[in-house]
């Protein structure tokens, strides 16, 4: 393979999954998805590997094969048509993760390639506004999609769409979401045949192979570097939502030469509540941490995870079994993963590995019904906190980090959209753990609500903050809060469902990063 050619088949594969990508932002209706561009779209290989992805969201792109995968197995596809899924058993992550998948069939009515598109919609169902509560089992978290045609032949299935938008609140904001995706799809089929109409589809095929190839001979030459030996961690989440808790992640990372097994045997069995990671979860944060150990310049494709064994015990917190809730899964259980994974890393990369950083996503859902317009709505968003220290430098203030890669809604969008009003929003001064290095502040977001609302949150590290390094101090942990019309602010857990009326507020104090290193 010539080398030139090889970066420049890197490059227009990573450009069709990016432009996936700016279709579907600019053509949703919601502001989560076009605000805060929660969604994530790849293109694969004839044989359904991941050959590249856009820079979007960690948590989707390591488990999106899994979903391509649940597609491809059980309901195959002929040309022009769509797959659409969300269940966590099936290739998903949680409910509003509803991920598209379709095949790129060429001239001769074969497989060129597969493209998928997920985006987290802002509603899927279930007993509260937004899909994200406090359930116990997955049957209370919304709307559950297996593998199901959404387009035959290039022509929408009315009678699946009408299913679907049936079972979900906003609809009309849903339909235009899901349109928006299928016009990431039909953009990535497009620029795929243009590559092979330039080059042919043997040559594009065979550089897709390569670049998968390049990947593992990357992260193997990587792993080679590191120690052999035995690397151990453990931490913990506060509580599963319903009562229990703390529950312990454990992991055991054995580096054997240009190869490592990454075992998570010793993790609690799933609980009650929704922080139940399913396996495409963990497999996708450890995908994530392995790759923070790479250049940029290599391709994120199925090569990364070839060289690393990943072992997540059937029906534990790490591997999920039905009927398990798993909201949480997806959006906090996975940021403890990779805590537990970088502080395993630390010893054998101990001036690479920064201090934990927030290590939670602070959800936060809202429903309710406009007063000026009469209409219902929903509303998600996640908020960014403290990232850890590292090294040689501090944490960052205020950013989202690890497996979430999401954009804040900007206020004027906010206020446009929803009968909001922001009274705060900035940083949380003196939330970073002290150390020589200094872990990052957290975030103060304070929203009043104009009409009646169903506020739910989930989050984490609430109880214990995100860890410190190397003698660094440990990130102030976060705290939620209720003002209600002329009271003072009461305490809320870090999983609750509340309801509110116009002029109440609702307060999130975000964790800071840990710090690194003695002062």
């Amino acid at each position: 393979m010539d080398p030139a050619t090889l970066e420049i088949y890197r490059a227009l594969y990573t450009s069709v999954a990016e432009e996936m990508g700016a279709s579907l932002r600019r053509t949703s209706l919601s502001p989560n998805i076009k605000e805060r561009r929660d969604y994530s779209c790849a293109v694969f290989d004839r044989t359904a590997r991941l050959v590249a992805q856009g820079d979007h969201m960690p948590v989707h792109l390591g488990s999106m094969p899994a979903a391509v995968a649940a597609a491809v197995e059980i309901c195959p596809m002929e040309p022009g048509d769509v797959v659409a899924l969300n269940d966590p058993f099936a290739g998903g992550t949680h409910l509003p993760d509803i991920t598209l998948v379709a095949p790129v069939t060429g001239n001769d009515g074969k497989r060129w390639f597969y493209v998928a598109a997920r985006a987290h919609h802002a509603d899927v169902g279930g007993p509260t506004p937004g899909s994200m509560g406090a359930a116990i089992d997955v049957y209370g978290e919304g709307l559950r999609i297996p593998p199901v045609r959404l387009v035959r032949a290039g022509r929408l299935d009315v009678d699946t769409e009408r299913l679907l938008l049936a079972n979900m609140r906003v609809p009309e904001e849903r339909r235009g979401d899901l349109a928006a995706q299928l016009g990431a799809m039909r953009t990535g089929e497009t620029r795929l045949l243009e590559i092979v109409d330039r080059s042919g589809f043997a040559e594009a095929d065979a550089y897709a192979s390569a670049l998968i190839e390049y990947s593992s001979r990357r992260m193997r030459a990587r792993l080679a570097t590191i120690a052999d030996g035995t690397y151990r961690s453990e931490d913990w989440l506060d509580s599963d939502g319903a009562g229990g808790g703390p529950i312990r992640i454990a992991v055991t990372i054995e580096i054997d030469g240009d190869a490592a097994t990454v075992d998570f045997t010793g993790s609690d069995g799933q609980v009650a509540g929704p922080f139940n990671a399913v396996e495409s979860i963990t497999v996708s944060a450890v995908t994530y941490v392995f790759r923070c150990l790479l250049g940029d310049d290599v391709p994120a494709s199925a090569g990364l995870l070839e060289p690393i064994r990943v072992v997540a015990p059937e029906g534990s917190i790490v591997n999920a079994l039905p009927p398990a809730a798993v909201a949480a899964g997806n959006v906090e259980t996975s940021q403890r993963i990779v805590d537990v994974l970088f502080r395993a890393l630390a010893g054998a990369l101990p001036d690479v590995i920064p201090a934990a950083s927030q290590g939670t996503m602070n959800n936060l859902t809202i429903g309710g019904v406009d007063p000026r317009t009469g209409r219902p709505f929903t509303y998600y968003e996640t908020i960014g906190g403290g990232m850890g220290a590292r090294p040689n430098l501090a944490g960052l203030h205020a950013v989202h980090t690890h497996m979430t890669n999401s954009l804040n809604t900007p206020t004027e969008a906010l206020e446009l959209a929803y009968p909001f009003r922001v009274w705060r929003y900035g940083v949380r001064r003196g939330s970073g753990g002290a150390g020589l290095h200094a872990g990052g502040d957290g975030i103060v977001r304070e929203i009043e609500f104009l009409s009646n609302v169903r506020v739910s949150i989930l989050s984490d590290r609430r109880a214990r903050g995100p860890y410190g390094l190397a003698g660094g101090l440990d990130g102030a942990p976060g705290c939620n809060w209720v003002i209600r019309s002329g009271c003072a602010p009461e305490p809320l857990s870090a999983v609750c469902s509340i309801d509110a009326g116009p002029g109440d507020r609702v307060r999130i104090e975000t964790p800071g990063g840990g710090g690194y290193g003695e002062v």
